[in-house]
């Protein structure tokens, strides 16, 4: 099979049959990779939320870049334009591990992922206050008429995100905010996150574990939304690791030119590649 440009997934031919091999987190998993079909109409619309419901990913590497900036103590460090199909779209841990092996850095990637949470937190919290980067989350532009379109027409509509809680939830409440959509929690009918952190003192969850390019996220809000056949159901992703993650748990894509797809090469794998919400609308709709 063709070589893509992801950090820790190879495709590869055995008995002529396609698989995906995962080998990140310290976990190695190997799933078939089958052609999945899709049938009109489209009774499920999932959606990824970094980059596709929100543009947001050059917020979430600037905090890699904050972190990488500090844990090498070398205030003058700047992510380059390779680096960006590997720092968006997978997990924070994927992220810093690429970082940290291509910029042969220190090998501890738990101090990193402490440096990046407490970034993360702070600069959260800044902008929950109105402070910092408050334009860090935009909502992809003809996001609401989308979304209300699909409401109209019966479409179940559920948002997925490798994002932990913390990361993930003020992020769409913030979109929902700008665009005066009220709660997301009652507009979504399934929300899956990457849940919470495994710290002492609290419940944690298996998190970025299980994340994407893995496909259990996917699969567990298709569950989630009773989805019995997934031929009528569709993704809209912007990064690779979010195809894969749809395309292992048995849904295609349909893939936003502006993410790293293209740059990735899998953007041969989606469905149809699109510029904009209206397009989708041609394709889902006939209009």
């Amino acid at each position: 099979m063709k070589k893509y440009n992801i950090n820790g997934v190879d495709f590869i031919s055995i008995n002529n049959k396609d698989f995906c091999k995962i080998d990140q987190c310290g976990i190695t998993a190997l799933y078939p990779f089958e052609r999945t079909k899709t049938d009109l109409p489209i009774k499920y619309v999932l959606m990824d939320l970094d980059g596709t419901t929100v543009k947001s990913e050059e917020f979430w590497m600037y905090l890699i870049e904050l972190t990488i900036k500090k844990f090498s103590d070398n205030a003058d460090f700047r992510l380059c334009e390779e680096d960006v199909p590997y720092v968006s779209g997978f997990s924070t841990i994927e992220h810093l591990e690429y970082c940290i092996k291509k910029y042969g850095l220190d090998s501890d990637v738990d101090r990193a992922l402490d440096i990046y949470h407490e970034i993360a937190k702070f600069e959260l919290n800044e902008i929950m206050e109105g402070r910092g980067n408050v334009d860090a989350f935009k909502p992809r532009t003809g996001l609401k008429d989308f979304l209300c379109l699909l409401k109209e027409r019966g479409v179940k509509i559920g948002l997925v995100t490798s994002g932990l809680d913390y990361k993930a939830i003020p992020e769409i409440v913030s979109a929902f905010r700008v665009l005066g959509m009220g709660d997301p929690l009652k507009f979504y009918d399934a929300i899956i996150t990457g849940g919470r952190r495994k710290e002492k003192g609290e419940y944690g969850t298996i998190g970025e574990i299980a994340s994407k390019p893995h496909p259990w996220v996917y699969s567990e809000i298709a569950l989630g939304l009773g989805i019995s056949d997934k031929s009528h159901a569709i993704v809209l992703e912007d990064s690779s690791a979010g195809l894969i993650s749809a395309r292992l748990a048995g849904i295609n894509v349909i893939g936003f030119k502006d993410g790293n797809l293209i740059k990735s090469g899998l953007d041969k794998e989606c469905l149809k590649m699109i510029d904009s919400f209206d397009e989708i609308k041609c394709y889902l709709f006939n209009e």
